[in-house]
């Protein structure tokens, strides 16, 4: 009997410029008596009254400021989630607000508000087991595609992998063009990269199906109309880059990513590459797997003029290698939608090395 994934999606959506504004109203019949809502926020807008103004606090709703510098990690998420449980007990809610990595410490988060333990003992596939805080996602930044997906990538003692679970989609996410329009282009380059890289992962690999195709076709679209087609950034770059993003998430929410995000775990894990600049690293290497994608790709960063940072693994030692190795191989399902079962034909310890060495 074939087994179908049944999953769940992020329950409810609110898009349009200006939707930002109606979070008080959105929040109002999740409210639970005094338990306060948590609003975590990139500490990048600290001293940006313009957003931090308009986040509607009542009663003892707190907002907490995060640094996305480094992307989360199990400690922090722990510690965040300690806190809260000490100060408040319980919680109406967790709200995050900013990027990719804001969206998945808010996720995390709200999950270990309910579930005993470490974050890192969550760290793989379904084994979250009790329902989080009830979550929401505010997404400044476009691409990454947390703000639709079924995980939250953190970095562990061991290891960077995801809590992939049922419970970790938001419950509701808030999706306003305003708050994405004056991101910092190498910023904004590298997070719609995320979305265009992880889109042609999912649309050449072996996992596609009907369902994951239609979503990866629509956001790899939008990517190369904004970043290819169009010569100049406004508005309506924005709503796409967003849709993208949107599209994008759903795309492997039912099928997955493969040869550059698993290499880029490596990277992440051992020198702290951001998400989004380690998936350009390495993609920029992989005409091998990907040629279509990464002429592409390279075409993107010369119209854009983005500098892709290179020799960031020399003068690593062996030790650190097998570490990187270690931690790529272990995303497994990645490796088996980017090449099929017998993947391990191809990908040996030696190849994974040449391919860091590279970088």
């Amino acid at each position: 009997m074939t087994a179908f994934k049944n999953f769940p999606m992020v329950k409810m959506v609110v898009y349009g410029r200006g939707s930002f504004g109606q979070t008080a109203e959105i929040l109002s019949s999740q409210r639970k008596g005094d338990y306060p809502f948590i609003f975590l926020v990139d500490d990048f807008f600290q001293e940006k009254q313009d957003l931090i103004s308009r986040i509607p606090l009542e009663g003892k709703d707190k907002i907490v400021f995060a640094s996305a510098d480094d992307e989360p990690k199990t400690k922090q998420v722990d510690a965040i989630a300690k806190e809260l449980i000490e100060e408040f007990g319980e919680v109406s809610g967790v709200i995050g607000i900013g990027g990719g990595s804001m969206l998945d410490l808010a996720k995390a988060v709200a999950l270990m508000m309910t579930n005993p333990g470490s974050s890192a003992d969550y760290q793989g596939w379904d084994l979250v087991k009790v329902p989080g805080a009830y979550h929401v996602g505010v997404p400044t930044l476009s691409g990454t595609g947390a703000e639709v997906s079924r995980t939250t990538v953190l970095t562990g003692p061991e290891r960077k992998l995801g809590m992939n679970s049922d419970y970790t989609p938001f419950d509701q996410i808030i999706l306003d063009p305003d708050l994405i329009k004056n991101a910092p282009k190498n910023q904004r380059f590298y997070t719609g990269m995320d979305c265009y890289i992880h889109c042609v992962e999912s649309l050449t690999g072996t996992y596609l199906n009907t369902f994951s195709q239609s979503y990866g076709e629509m956001a790899l679209e939008l990517c190369e109309e904004v970043f290819l087609e169009k010569d100049v950034w406004d508005e309506d770059s924005d709503a796409k880059l967003m849709m993208a993003s949107y599209h994008g998430g759903m795309s492997i929410a039912y099928s997955q990513v493969g040869v550059a995000h698993a290499v880029s775990y490596g990277l992440s894990f051992l020198l702290g590459t951001k998400h989004g600049i380690g998936n350009c690293i390495v993609f920029d290497q992989l005409e091998e797997f990907y040629p279509e994608g990464v002429s592409k790709f390279k075409a993107m960063v010369d119209k854009h003029q983005i500098h892709i940072p290179k020799g960031i693994c020399a003068g690593l030692s062996d030790d650190q290698f097998e570490k990187m190795i270690d931690v790529a191989l272990f995303l497994e399902p990645l490796w088996e939608n980017a090449l099929g079962s017998n993947w391990r034909d191809t990908i040996t310890r030696k190849k994974l090395r040449e391919m860091y060495e590279k970088m």
